[in-house]
């Protein structure tokens, strides 16, 4: 039986991680778009959140998007698994930053929900 070569996941992996970098710059334009936006129109919290959730889905669409273009097939897988390793490393971020997670678990599941969802999304169009 033909042993898989170790390049294909190291080429996978550097992949994802080139596609999640690119989420996270997303991310830090858009917060920052937001900040600004916060200051100069003085935004109320509900408003803040939408756009929060906009930064969600835009930056793991984003990355979900380049990793399904580097990868060529099961392009949706890819934007899934790059959804899911975007949350997992905001919420690995936020639990070292605050010692606890303060959302509420409804809140947690639909930043899950919509992190994998528009990797997905992101995936499937590239």
């Amino acid at each position: 039986m033909k042993q898989p070569n170790m390049n294909v996941y190291t080429n996978s992996a550097a992949r994802i991680m080139k596609a999640l970098l690119a989420s996270y710059v997303v991310t830090g334009f858009l917060l920052l778009l937001i900040a600004g936006l916060l200051y100069r129109f003085q935004m109320d919290e509900g408003k803040v959140r939408i756009g929060i959730i906009i930064t969600y889905i835009l930056s793991c669409f984003a990355g979900g998007f380049l990793a399904g273009k580097m990868m060529k097939s099961r392009k949706f897988l890819w934007g899934v698994l790059l959804g899911l390793l975007y949350f997992l490393i905001m919420t690995l971020v936020s639990l070292a930053v605050n010692r606890e997670l303060q959302s509420s678990s409804s809140g947690f599941i639909t930043a899950f929900l919509l992190c994998m969802g528009g990797g997905m999304l992101g995936g499937m169009l590239s």
